[in-house]
């Protein structure tokens, strides 16, 4: 439904889990992305100023931004399938010193310092012919460029990206930080995140349309052909995260469908 919310872990939240979830339709995929500053209020799984939250197994399907994690520190998102849904990542400078009306919301959380140290991996993001926005957001302000000249991330690799439009002219990923202007790189290519990180995207792919990565699109079967090369990407899971999903196995596998038995 446009303009509707997903799950929202609020303030304060510690070792939260959102697992092996179907979420669809979450806001509005056509409302224009803004460059400078993401969107939180319409996302299927927002987890925000708060530690250590799971995200693995999930579906994302329309949704305005499919995660959305903001201001937090430690959260893990393995395995999940993102289908025309941005994967939002970001921080900023609020603090119970410069937040006017809810100063107690981010003392309950890390500090400003302290947002980083999470993991993406496993992941399938796509883009259909339609689709207008990038795959994949990293985002903090400039002001906060000198302060935070670190990654987000720790580990990010074992992912695959995959775009109908070949020719589109929206980037694949923005990332901050960087230094280009406005502390943001508006990257086409995981070369050029992997120029800055060299342990980033070692074992990951991105595909435009000339291979169909899922069984169905039409049918809603998001469920990846075992010949879609993107499969080689994948990476076996810590023990915890396959418990979490229900795995009878440890298997290499990309996106939230284990492979059939």
């Amino acid at each position: 439904m446009p303009y509707s919310n997903g799950i929202w872990y609020d303030v304060g939240e510690v070792d939260g889990q959102f697992i092996n979830n179907w979420v669809e339709g979450v806001g509005n995929i056509h409302r224009p992305l803004v460059p400078d500053r993401p969107w939180p209020s319409e996302s299927g799984f927002f987890f925000e100023i708060s530690k250590g939250a799971i995200c693995a197994g999930n579906v994302f399907v329309n949704c305005d931004q499919g995660i959305f994690i903001l201001n937090s520190s430690n959260v893990q998102i393995y395995q999940n399938t993102f289908v025309n849904s941005i994967a939002t990542i970001a921080r900023n400078a609020r603090t119970p010193g410069n937040d006017r009306l809810f100063g107690w919301h981010s003392s309950t959380g890390p500090d400003v310092n302290e947002r980083e140290g999470h993991i993406f991996v496993n992941n399938l993001l796509t883009g259909d012919e339609n689709y207008q926005r990038p795959l994949l957001y990293i985002w903090q302000p400039d002001t906060l460029c000198k302060q935070l000249s670190r990654p987000m991330l720790k580990q990010f690799d074992n992912n695959v990206f995959y775009r109908y439009n070949e020719k589109s002219s929206i980037p694949l990923i923005l990332w901050s930080p960087s230094k280009k202007d406005n502390c943001q790189l508006a990257a086409k290519s995981l070369d050029e995140i992997q120029k800055m990180h060299p342990d980033f995207l070692i074992q990951s792919q991105y595909f435009t349309d000339n291979i169909a990565p899922f069984k169905s699109c039409e049918l809603g079967n998001y469920q990846i052909l075992q010949s879609f090369p993107g499969n080689k990407s994948a990476t076996l899971l810590p023990v915890e995260i396959v418990k979490l999903l229900g795995i009878t196995k440890n298997v290499k596998y990309l996106g939230a469908y284990p492979p059939s038995p």
